[in-house]
């Protein structure tokens, strides 16, 4: 990778755009931290509770050599990593997972070797780092049932683990944390202590899940690790899961993470993508500023534990990557690179629909017809994006009037997806559409 600039992606007319490389240095208060959607490859879609080091390390070279030129560059272990006999996407009914003296979750040493002897994984992400990509964790909420048990202290206090455990606050599915109480005396303490492991080790994202559902009853613990990561002296990117969260605490949600999930976990269904319009609809006026309604992991490529590639057909994948990319949705691919195919890997990666993304503002959808979808942003050096969607059953025609967009007269376009450009416009921003298909286009108007 030596002679690449890791922190620009060149997108559409040659213009740069810098992604964010947050260093320990960064303080954590500001938006940079997530100025532009993020972006990376995330474990579960393809290996569910199982990678392994070596997997994760193989698949690290893969994603720095052909994902990260385009601007992927986090890298995420996702859920039980600290369960020495994780399988697959059914967790254990009583997991025994690898914890330290206070209570804390460490690596299992017989799927991330280079974790023992207390180093945790500061080993791994050394050497994601090192490919210029940035370390990723996913944790659950709460602390470990395993450490209620044993009863064991809190870090630096006088506190133990049954003093700040909610016992009654449970993950309706999955069965390895308990809830903590942030009533408690040593609570705050208890997620301090977790999230100055994490800067130790050199994480810069963490997905904590059995978040955003019910969001009231846990706010509190959101706004615990939104401070312990404040306190740990280290950015990470706070990326809460599963959904809905629901919009009406979306300015609680803004102030305390960078990206929050508007949906449960999305899979490669076409029903599961189409309830996704309407959710990136509502969403839609809380795009920006840094912080980022997140539809979920891309399901493209490879994915169940090798068991069979993307239901999506090119059509749908090409929709899916555009309504993400029109809503500013993060970009996190969940299929396996090691099996990553040209078709995908070019879906993953063009430079003009990436620009959209990364770059685009006034995000907005236009509600005119049912069986289609429109959304339009402003183009950063001028002009429209204009995204049109066919979600009927049938070939059809989608326009957007062109007076939607403030223009009158004639437009020219370009289509975004085959880098290409279209005969002048009049009237309205107009395609044909296959079923289940979309396009994106960049219309100016002329002079």
């Amino acid at each position: 990778m030596s002679g690449i600039d890791r922190r620009t992606v060149l997108v559409a007319g040659a213009a740069a755009v810098a992604l964010p490389g947050a260093t320990s240095a960064t303080p954590r208060a500001a938006a940079s931290l997530a100025p532009r959607p993020p972006m990376g490859w995330n474990s579960w879609n393809s290996f569910a509770t199982t990678i392994t080091e070596a997997q994760a390390i193989e698949t690290a070279g893969i994603m720095a050599a052909k994902l990260l030129p385009a601007g992927y560059d986090i890298f995420t272990v996702d859920i039980q990593w600290y369960d020495p006999d994780a399988k697959s996407y059914e967790y254990n009914a009583k997991p025994v997972p690898v914890i330290d003296a206070n209570g804390r979750l460490l690596p299992a040493p017989n799927r991330f070797p280079s974790s023992a002897g207390g180093l945790g994984f500061a080993p791994l992400a050394a050497r994601v780092h090192a490919l210029g990509l940035r370390f990723g964790i996913h944790v659950m909420r709460g602390i470990p049932r395993l450490a209620v048990e044993r009863n064991l202290p809190v870090l630096g206090t006088q506190y133990r683990a049954r003093d700040v455990a909610d016992v009654t606050s449970v993950c309706s599915w999955n069965p390895d944390m308990y809830g903590v109480d942030m009533r408690e005396p040593g609570a705050q303490a208890y997620y301090d202590s977790v999230f100055a492991q994490y800067a130790r080790w050199g994480v810069d994202f963490v997905k904590v899940d059995d978040m955003s559902r019910p969001y009231d009853a846990h706010a509190p613990e959101i706004e615990a690790v939104a401070l312990a990561i404040k306190r740990s002296g280290r950015p990470m990117v706070l990326s809460l899961s599963p959904g809905e969260t629901p919009v009406i605490r979306a300015d609680h949600v803004r102030r305390h993470a960078e990206m929050w999930r508007i949906a449960d976990d999305f899979w490669d269904e076409w029903p599961q993508l189409t309830a996704q319009f309407t959710r990136f609809e509502t969403w839609s006026p809380h795009i920006g500023g840094g912080r980022w309604p997140d539809g979920d992991m891309l399901p493209l490529g490879r994915l169940a534990l090798g068991a069979r590639d993307s239901r999506f057909t090119p059509d749908e994948q090409r929709t899916l990557m555009t309504l993400w990319s029109i809503a500013r949705s993060p970009l996190i691919m969940g299929g396996d690179l090691r099996h990553l195919d040209a078709a995908t890997l070019a879906l993953l990666t063009n430079p003009e629909v990436i620009a959209v993304n990364q770059a685009s503002s006034d995000n907005r959808p236009h509600i005119l017809e049912d069986g289609t979808h429109l959304w339009s942003a402003t183009a950063p050096a001028g002009g429209h994006y204009v995204a049109l969607f066919n979600t009927s059953g049938k070939p059809r025609r989608v326009a957007l009037p062109l007076d939607r967009l403030g223009v009158r007269g004639m437009v020219s376009a370009r289509d975004l997806w085959e880098r290409t450009p279209l005969a002048d416009m009049t009237g309205a921003v107009a395609r044909d559409l296959p079923s289940h298909g979309a396009s994106l286009l960049h219309v100016r108007q002329r002079s």
